[in-house]
């Protein structure tokens, strides 16, 4: 499929996320970050979360949902394609990052390194709120660059290999 002209072209910095339409091209950068990336084929809509965190602490006090943690991305996500009057289970999901991006340090949480969580949470997500995952590039080493193109679906993944 062709690239549109105008194009829209989103740059998503963590804890943001972004839904549109065929004219758009959304990118982010991943490291340990997750980013669930939701298609409709049929109407050419789509929208990526960048999150850092699989959930918010205990007794946090901030008000509404921020796109930062997992369960809360995907939540705002989900209140995206309700506004389109779509259901969530109409859309294809992908999964992106989680890299480790200290495998010679100890940054870790409950054992396990922060990516490895978020990708965990990630599949979590994808599974109580019944959605339909159709691929997933996730953990490893380093980060990655994305760039999905709504108007065709297609997620383009650069790593520090490549």
């Amino acid at each position: 499929m062709r690239k549109p002209d105008p194009m829209v072209e989103v740059f998503l910095k963590p804890g943001e996320l972004h839904f549109g339409g065929r004219d758009t091209r959304i990118r982010t950068i991943l490291g340990s970050c997750v980013s669930l990336v939701f298609w409709h084929p049929g109407r050419l809509l789509g929208g990526m979360c960048h999150y850092l965190l699989p959930t918010r602490r205990l007794g946090s006090t901030c008000d509404g949902l921020d796109g930062r943690y997992g369960d809360e991305a995907i939540s705002l996500m989900i209140q995206s394609i309700h506004t389109q009057g779509l259901k969530p289970g109409e859309f294809r999901v992908r999964v992106f990052g989680g890299g480790n991006m200290f495998p010679d340090l100890s940054c870790q949480r409950a054992g396990k390194p922060i990516g490895q969580q978020n990708v965990e949470a990630a599949r979590a997500l994808i599974r109580s709120h019944c959605l339909q995952c159709v691929g997933a590039h996730v953990e490893g080493v380093g980060h990655r660059h994305l760039i999905f193109d709504v108007w065709s679906g297609r997620v383009t993944v650069r790593t520090a290999d490549d």
